[in-house]
């Protein structure tokens, strides 16, 4: 426990306390009421500011796991036959910087994400801050039929961002929401530039590997094939043994595979 805690990257209270104020004067509050979340989050400490500001606060350490996470993801491309394509980050401003920027340009392209406010520097922290989504529920915590309901919106808004040349890099459930009616996607990372065919099927084999679990590999495939051709597909199998070694995706590979198969197979 104590190493899983050294990797987290807790932050001192008086430097997240300094956070808070900061905020807090920013947004023209004398004080704020600040709930931290209980979340098994490795690359930030979240918290929720007066019910209405998502707000992450980034460390030099949280940086540094992340350019861990992001040599071992690129080292598991490199074992599917692709070239890395998960671009590093140099320090925690940066990274809340790169966030804010790719859900700006997402909203730009008309897919639902938490409006995004800014990402600032504090006491060498990073901080980013968006709209906070109440009553929100992730994908795994939906039953069948919803998932099954908001499968489509989910590729589709994979295919607006993946049509301007930009990817997610992140994607699991914990990582789609519904609110309102209505699905959002959060958390994208970065990728390197020019690298849209790999990561769109990397993109691809991390929403297949969400689904499967909920809705099984039949209908996560059907879901799929609405928005993105075959060859998307079977470029995406080719990632979806690397992605079931991630400890946040646990699916049939084999089966999500399988299914991709007998369409390419009834295509041809």
């Amino acid at each position: 426990m104590a190493f899983r805690r050294l990797l987290k990257g807790n932050i001192e209270w008086e430097r997240l306390e300094g956070v808070m104020v900061e905020v807090a004067r920013r947004y023209g509050r004398e004080e704020a009421r600040v709930e931290f979340l209980d979340a098994d989050n490795w690359l930030s400490t979240p918290c929720v500011v007066e019910d209405r500001w998502f707000v992450k606060v980034i460390s030099r350490q949280h940086s540094l796991l992340h350019a861990i996470l992001t040599t071992g993801r690129n080292l598991g491309a490199f074992s599917s036959g692709q070239e890395g394509f998960f671009e590093h980050v140099g320090d925690p401003v940066e990274m809340a910087e790169l966030e804010l920027d790719a859900t700006r340009r997402m909203r730009e392209l008309g897919v639902n994400v938490p409006e995004p406010i800014e990402a600032f520097e504090h006491d060498g922290l990073g901080v980013l801050v968006v709209e906070y989504l109440p009553e929100f529920r992730t994908f795994d915590g939906l039953d069948a039929a919803d998932v099954i309901r908001y499968a489509p919106d989910l590729f589709e808004s994979l295919a607006h961002i993946h049509d301007a040349g930009l990817a997610h890099g992140d994607l699991r459930a914990e990582n789609v929401l519904v609110a309102h009616g209505r699905l959002y996607l959060i958390d994208a990372t970065s990728v390197r530039e020019g690298a849209i065919e790999q990561a769109r099927a990397y993109d691809v084999a991390c929403a297949l590997a969400a689904l499967a679990p909920l809705v099984g590999g039949r209908a996560a495939v059907d879901a799929a094939r609405e928005h993105y051709p075959m060859d998307v597909l079977l470029a995406a199998r080719d990632f979806l043994d690397f992605v079931n070694m991630r400890p946040d995706h646990d699916f049939d590979a084999a089966n999500v595979k399988g299914e991709i198969e007998k369409d390419a197979s009834s295509d041809a």
